[in-house]
């Protein structure tokens, strides 16, 4: 069986070395026993990447390759295991090569929870991983921002079994058992599936105990969920003939789960269908679309916020907007991208089910696939309101003479704000024109693409600082 190769971005983080969110540690035949001090520390910080088979100095060592499925076994048995790791957390652990060695590679996300290894919690810092059990101030600064920044997190203690939709758990049972052989949901009662998928909890700082916000978003009746969020909306809006209003709606008030199903099944109805050979499979890219744009748009909303989400279809685009806490504004640069979850709870759960992959793959898919279906690249604005504007047609190519310069340079700054989605070609095809037309040089936000291009390393200078020629690299 052929290996993945190392990806580019998980090869920038290695380079950059350990920090409070990278860790090394060098493992060849068994996991580290200082592991799950590592995991239990990013869950309950900032979440990170941690990488075996290296040392602390970044030297590639590599894992036994003989080893490597016992290693990968006893990772999920022991994320799984309330006696090793508690609340338990659905983490993945990859196989990569790197120069003929293997490397194992797990991403953990930042937990709304706050989590023990031994029985111990741990917190972490730019010097490493820090048991903070004995520090009742460090503890109590913990639970406060992790209620503070997740509103999944919010306890419901009148709200009852008979609240939720059971059917709907038994079909999300059924959905991680195809998923995953043998998994431990499909052994459980609802309420310790729930339990287990931090569902149900009790809050150590206030006693509270019960159902919170992420199970009534997935499971709720659809009064429950109006009850605990009045303002709780997805729209899903077709505008191509009716700009004014619109040719086709549907107001989803109802569980994220069927949520998901009714937004992917409104892009189904008004996209053409358009298949990929990938490898031996044929794949549905529109489906594929549609599946990463609506899992990312139900998992990464902020709920505490009134504004509902939104998806538009219109002739040449299509858009999402939801509420957001955003940690950068502007354009996503997917080369410097960390991707941090909104609603762990949620997230996790839509990747037990199948609905979702790992943390920042959404992104890195919509991408790909897009520039299949439509020759084009998506953009992904980080904000208040987080949007998203996917390309259903390839812009038409525009001569440098029939435009203005102000509608030149826009068109310039427009095209590198998501530069690092953009390949050689279309930036030889696109770009450098442009940038070699003498009378628009002279202006300063050109010069500012030319300086952001430059340190990009996308372009460089064949001419004179006087007689400028730029070209790909």
């Amino acid at each position: 069986m052929e290996q993945d190769i190392l990806p580019m971005h998980l090869l920038r983080i290695k380079e950059n070395g350990e920090g409070i969110t990278t860790e090394f540690k060098e493992a060849k035949q068994n996991l580290p026993s200082s592991l799950f001090e590592s995991v239990c520390a990013m869950l309950n910080r900032n979440g990170g990447h941690i990488f075996l088979g290296i040392k602390d100095n970044g030297e590639i060592v590599g894992v036994y390759k003989d080893y490597i499925k016992n290693m990968k076994r006893d990772f999920v048995n022991q994320c799984n295991n309330p006696e090793k790791l508690f609340p338990t957390a659905h983490l993945a652990i990859k196989e990569y090569v790197y120069e003929g060695k293997h490397i194992l590679y797990i991403y953990v996300y930042e937990s709304s929870d706050v989590h023990k290894t031994a029985n111990k919690i741990f917190d972490r810092n730019e010097d490493g991983d820090f048991d903070i059990t004995s520090n009742t101030t460090l503890i109590s600064n913990l639970y406060i921002r992790k209620s503070s920044t997740y509103i999944e997190n919010k306890i419901y203690p009148f709200a009852t079994i008979d609240d939720l939709r059971l059917d709907l758990i038994e079909k999300a049972r059924i959905m991680a058992a195809n998923r995953t052989a043998n998994h431990p949901w499909s052994k459980m009662k609802d309420l310790d599936m729930l339990r287990s998928a931090s569902l149900y909890e009790k809050n150590l700082q206030t006693g509270e105990e019960g159902f919170n916000l992420a199970c009534l978003l997935l499971f709720g009746k659809d009064d429950v969920i109006a009850s605990a969020l009045s303002y709780y909306r997805t729209d899903a809006i077709l505008k191509i003939k009716d700009l004014e209003r619109y040719d086709d709606r549907d107001d989803i008030r109802t569980n994220l789960m069927e949520s998901y199903e009714r937004l992917t099944d409104f892009i189904k109805k008004h996209l053409n269908d358009k298949f990929y050979i990938e490898g031996d499979q044929r794949i549905n890219v529109r489906d594929v679309i549609a599946r990463e744009l609506c899992a990312n748009l139900l998992i990464h909303r902020e709920y505490s916020n009134p504004y509902p989400a939104k998806l538009i279809i219109t002739k040449e685009h299509i858009y999402t907007e939801n509420a957001n806490k955003p940690r950068i504004i502007g354009f996503i640069d997917l080369d410097n991208y960390s991707p941090y979850p909104k609603n762990p709870k949620i997230a996790n759960f839509f990747k037990e089910i199948g609905l979702a992959d790992e943390l920042g793959s959404g992104i890195r898919k919509i991408v790909k696939y897009t520039s299949i279906y439509s020759g084009a690249i998506p953009e992904f604005k980080d904000d208040e309101i987080f949007k998203v504007k996917i390309p259903l047609i390839k812009a038409k190519e525009i001569s440098i003479v029939e435009i203005s310069n102000e509608k030149l340079r826009d068109l310039i700054l427009d095209f590198i704000s998501m530069g690092a989605g953009r390949t050689r070609q279309e930036i030889n095809e696109y770009i450098y024109p442009i940038l070699n037309d003498k009378k628009e040089i002279m202006n300063n936000r050109v010069r500012t693409t030319l300086t952001y291009l430059r340190k990009k390393q996308y372009i460089e200078n064949l001419g004179s600082d006087t007689k400028s020629k730029w070209s790909s690299k």
